[in-house]
């Protein structure tokens, strides 16, 4: 039961949180001792994000735990990094749910020395762990200093109450949406195996009074593959992560409302056992709230080779993408995914240390984002090339299903992956959306166009002048302009003939 507590918290880096009393007494832990936790079958996200657990004590009682999850470059997988095309979690890499890094102060020499041995870059994984080991402790301390200052009775009746007021304002948002059953589908361009398959996403969300259940029932069987998502600790999580960011917004709510347990009661996720889940809904009743359909699509990449020293080297990339357009505003271009929690690596800093150089990295262009009053946000594109023979494994959605139109909006532009070499300009290779170990040459260039985003609302009333800024920055051509917005742009000129746009934007909508 302490993982039903823990997993909750995993998800916002640092998290100091405590146990309801009745835990005091029954769990025998002592100082000292530090838990890694990685098993996405019993309440974590996926195998290579390590869950770092330090516990709480204050007058010698046992009152919460502090911890921090995070990436790790490589855990001794099938593949160096990233793992897709696998038949189950036992090819992931190493497995720990709840194993004991630290007893009594004293580290735990056996699992320490496993983990030094069954990583390609053990070096780097050893000092990330120990960096995070100082941070959850640094957690525990300060969270006894503030029991200390305050009083336990008063920081545990005011995270209670903080909790409590989350609920209550996410409870009073749910039940301002009418009651009703609310669906939508879309889908997976395959599995990472099987190309020519498909995969179902469906989800229903029933609202009754202030709760909601997710209802992802309809969507794919479980694949074969890595493409499956553990319920709780990555599906619910992100369920929780959409109403998060549709109800109590902090960037458009009038009130603050923290981030915790409490804003996550009023859900509830209903899955069958082997589906895989990506829910969108709730469009028709939120139109104020809601966006249209983003790249959706975190695109992750492993690279990796052997340094001339004999030394394995081994770098994760996960690349931007670009959100729906809005309500009242142009979708974000070149923005992390969703729920991603990513920074761009700077390009000076990965040249020193990675046998890589950035060939492009730049907006797209090649492609026009979704039409619509507010268009859809622009996708990057990033050319990586690698300087000695390497593997890649890549994986990313959106390659089959372009990013939907919402409210007259029109839809974006699909993602496209390919291989390359200078030396060989006349040869591309597309790729799929997911592909494992792929063996590649000294010069050899992997280029990832991301998804541009859909439209939002009627393209013919965009404002002209948005219109003519497109068209000047390249991201529209002035025959789009015309056919799509309906509006007459002189690129030379750089103006927008009012006259002529006004006319033609009346027929167009009698049409």
């Amino acid at each position: 039961m302490i993982w039903a507590w823990v997993k909750r918290l995993f998800c916002i880096g640092i998290s100091s949180f405590i146990l309801p009393r009745k835990f005091y007494v029954c769990i025998p832990l002592t100082i000292g001792r530090i838990t890694v936790h990685n098993h996405p079958y019993h309440g974590a996200g996926h195998t290579t994000d390590f869950a770092i657990v330090v516990p709480d004590f204050f007058q010698n009682r046992l009152v919460g735990f502090a911890g921090n999850t995070a990436q790790h470059v490589d855990i001794g997988a099938a593949t160096p990094g990233l793992i897709i095309d696998v038949p189950d979690v036992y090819a992931e890499g190493m497995l720990f749910a709840g194993t004991r890094l630290y007893r009594k102060g004293a580290p735990n020499n056996a699992i320490w020395n496993y983990i030094r041995r069954n990583s390609r870059a053990a070096q780097q994984l050893v000092a990330d762990i120990e960096a995070r080991i100082a941070s959850a402790r640094l957690g525990a301390k300060r969270f006894a200093e503030l029991l200390e200052k305050y009083g336990e009775a008063t920081v545990f009746a005011g995270a209670n109450q903080l909790m409590d007021y989350a609920e209550r304002m996410a409870r009073q948002r749910i039940s301002d949406i009418p009651d009703g059953d609310y669906s939508a589908e879309s889908w997976l361009d395959d599995d990472g195996r099987n190309r020519d398959r498909q995969l179902k996403v469906k989800v229903t969300v029933r609202v009754r009074g202030d709760e909601v259940d997710v209802d992802l029932t309809g969507s794919a069987d479980q694949t074969p593959t890595a493409c499956n998502v553990p319920f709780e600790g990555s599906t619910k999580a992100a369920a929780d992560a959409g109403f998060r960011k549709l109800l109590p917004d902090a960037a458009t709510s009038d009130l603050r409302v923290p981030s915790n347990e409490g804003s996550f009661r009023p859900i509830k996720v209903t899955a069958p056992l082997g589906s895989i889940f990506n829910p969108r809904a709730l469009a028709p009743v939120m139109p104020e709230k809601v966006i249209a359909g983003s790249s959706a699509s975190v695109s992750f990449a492993a690279y990796s080779g052997v340094r001339p020293s004999g030394d394995y080297w081994v770098f994760l990339e996960v690349n931007e993408g670009a959100y729906g357009g809005r309500p009242r505003a142009d979708g974000p271009d070149c923005i992390d995914n969703l729920t991603a929690n990513t920074r761009n690596n700077p390009l000076e800093d990965l040249a020193m240390h990675i046998l890589m150089i950035c060939d492009r990295y730049e907006l797209r262009d090649d492609m026009p984002p979704g039409a619509g009053e507010f268009r859809g946000g622009i996708g990057v594109v990033k050319a990586q090339r690698v300087l000695t023979p390497a593997f890649i494994t890549h994986e990313s959605e959106r390659h089959t299903d372009a990013p939907w139109g919402i409210f007259g909006g029109q839809d974006g532009t699909v993602g496209r992956c390919t291989i390359t070499n200078p030396n060989r300009p006349d040869e591309v290779r597309d790729m799929p959306s997911k592909f494992s170990g792929l063996a590649v040459g000294a010069d050899d260039v992997m280029t990832c166009d991301s998804p541009n985003g859909g439209g939002y609302g009627n393209p013919l009333n965009r404002p002209s002048v948005k219109v003519l800024e497109d068209v000047l920055d390249g991201f529209c051509t002035a025959q789009a302009a015309r056919d799509v917005y309906g509006v007459v742009v002189d690129v030379e000129a750089e103006t927008v003939d009012m006259a002529a746009t006004d006319r033609l934007r009346q027929t167009m909508g009698k049409a």
